[in-house]
């Protein structure tokens, strides 16, 4: 069976001072701290997750 491809998300900037449908997406992305790191599968959804709050998360290599 073919391996899932996943994108490595870390939370470099706060979402206090943002809307709350950026604070749900970054909740959404399973991110709590700054500096965080999660490894997600790479589904449309999620993208469109990250592509929402592209200001306060990066997509890490490796």
């Amino acid at each position: 069976m073919a391996k899932a491809k996943t994108l490595k998300v870390q939370l470099f900037r706060s979402p206090i001072a943002t809307q709350p449908k950026h604070k749900l997406c970054v909740q959404g992305l399973g991110l709590k701290k700054v500096g965080q790191v999660r490894e997600l599968e790479d589904t449309p959804s999620v993208r469109g997750m990250i592509n929402k709050v592209n200001y306060m998360v990066r997509v890490v290599e490796g």
